[in-house]
């Protein structure tokens, strides 16, 4: 027997609204301007379907996301 919930037949109006909005992911992930390394990796995992096979995808990601956590980091004189 399914467990209350899990059985709905019709998404309310509320849940066809969320699903037209931006994913918040996919919105953190454009302001930090490495959306393009991440579209990258995303494609290469859904190829490939291991992210081992996908490590320059994944250091690709990881630099860009550390450049910019250097540029947010206050210089030390």
């Amino acid at each position: 027997m399914a467990r209350p919930g899990h059985a709905r037949s019709h998404p309310s109006l509320e849940e066809d609204e969320d699903e037209e909005a931006e994913d918040p992911v996919d919105a953190m992930i454009s302001r930090t301007g490495c959306a393009a390394q991440h579209r990258e990796l995303q494609e290469c995992m859904a190829v490939r379907q291991d992210w081992r096979h996908c490590q320059p995808q994944v250091r690709a990601l990881g630099e860009c996301m550390a450049r910019r956590q250097r540029a947010k980091e206050p210089r030390q004189a």
